[in-house]
């Protein structure tokens, strides 16, 4: 079997029930219709793989642009099931980003489930068929007492975790857009109080911060986050020095989730922890696809250290159904905020990625390949140039 041909397909979707604009200090709803991509490797025997991605957004993906102009000349006419062999390709190709690998390394692997009739966690060794989900929330969502509202709500649907997003580029005293810095700390914590005692001990509690921190700011919020019992403190400083989490790590005695941006895939979640630099590991599929990542679940579960897959969707959800809780305990669904329908199923497919059960577990894709059951006819009849 020979790859024949690699495109990406561009559509709109009036609902958007991912929004996909960051304001600056704040989401905000993008009033245009939203633009998506499925990225498609077509095959001489009439198999294809598919992936979405490919209009930008949060992490590059794939454009059509760079498809023609250098994918294809790497790509047509090889095997799509050596996928080891055409990482590497990708890999020592300059020109190809980690988030471009991403995308194409998540098609191949969902031709080959399609080609074998399994899903893709069944081809790298299936362990399990559901992981317990927290609830994610967007930044910025109002006072501490709302985000306490919020939070039993998310309780109330089953969440057994719940992670705080607080003040991001957002100033809480004056209300109003801010730089990165200064951070508001105080105010974070303020949040995570007021988040702690409206659910008592029966959550699971973590805090993202988003590289906002200072060391000493992150020392601080992470002692705080110790007295009110919380899980982990996720990438709260910058993540292109790594001798800060190494001493934050030395300072706490909280969990520190990291890195989540830093580049180089699986090789730099080793560098992170041979320094001691995080506690627990952080990787998504942006980061050199599904192969990368089950390099670094590896790496992590050789050296005894949790890690925790950034953000779901399809190919993260293979790599969560290859692994075990003890490595990776949580699926994260997000992003969520009061009045926002994150169990409405994008129109561009037939079937949602990641239902919840009463017991606050996302049930994972169960395949063919990746799990992807596309509405093509929606899709056809939205596509854009």
């Amino acid at each position: 079997m020979r790859i024949t041909d690699i495109e990406v397909i561009t559509f709109k979707s009036e609902t958007n029930n991912i929004l996909t604009k960051w304001g600056y200090g704040e989401w905000l709803d993008d009033p245009q219709p939203a633009r998506h991509g499925i990225t498609k490797i077509s095959t001489d025997e009439g198999v294809c793989g598919y992936n979405t991605g490919g209009m930008g957004g949060y992490f590059h993906g794939a454009f059509p642009a760079e498809v023609e102009a250098m994918v294809k000349n790497l790509l047509v006419g090889e095997d799509p099931l050596s996928r080891e062999h055409l990482w590497n390709l990708m890999r020592d190709n300059a020109r190809f980003h980690e988030s471009l690998i991403g995308t194409l390394d998540a098609a191949l692997w969902d031709l080959a489930g399609r080609y074998a009739g399994m899903s893709v966690s069944q081809l790298m060794g299936k362990a399990r068929d559901k992981v317990r989900a927290y609830a994610s929330t967007f930044p910025n969502m109002g006072t501490p007492e709302e985000y306490a509202k919020f939070a039993l709500e998310c309780k109330a649907q089953g969440y057994t975790a719940f992670k705080v997003h607080a003040y991001i580029y957002w100033n809480p005293i004056t209300n109003q857009p801010a730089p990165r810095r200064p951070a508001f700390p105080k105010q974070d914590i303020e949040v995570c109080e007021a988040v702690r005692d409206a659910v008592g001990d029966e959550m699971t509690l973590m805090l993202d911060p988003w590289g906002i921190y200072s060391l000493d700011e992150s020392i601080y919020v992470g002692r705080e986050l110790e007295r009110l019992g919380y899980y982990f403190l996720e990438h709260p400083m910058h993540e292109f020095r790594v001798e800060p989490y190494r001493r934050l790590c030395n300072e706490l005695d909280i969990a520190v989730c990291a890195p989540e941006h830093a580049t180089w895939m699986h090789y730099s979640r080793a560098e992170w922890v041979l320094q001691g630099a995080s506690d627990i590991g952080r990787i998504d599929v942006n980061f050199g696809g599904i192969t990368a990542c089950k390099k670094a679940v590896d790496v992590y579960e050789a050296f005894g250290i949790p890690c925790e897959m950034h953000g779901g969707w399809f190919p993260n959800a293979a790599i969560l159904g290859a692994s075990t809780d003890e490595t990776c305990l949580f699926y994260e669904r997000g992003l969520l905020r009061p009045e926002f329908d994150y169990e409405a199923t994008p129109p561009y497919l037939n079937a949602p990625c990641d239902p919840m059960d009463d017991k606050g577990n996302v049930l994972l894709p169960q395949g063919p390949g990746l799990g992807m059951d596309f509405n093509w006819d929606y899709i056809d009849d939205n596509r854009v140039a």
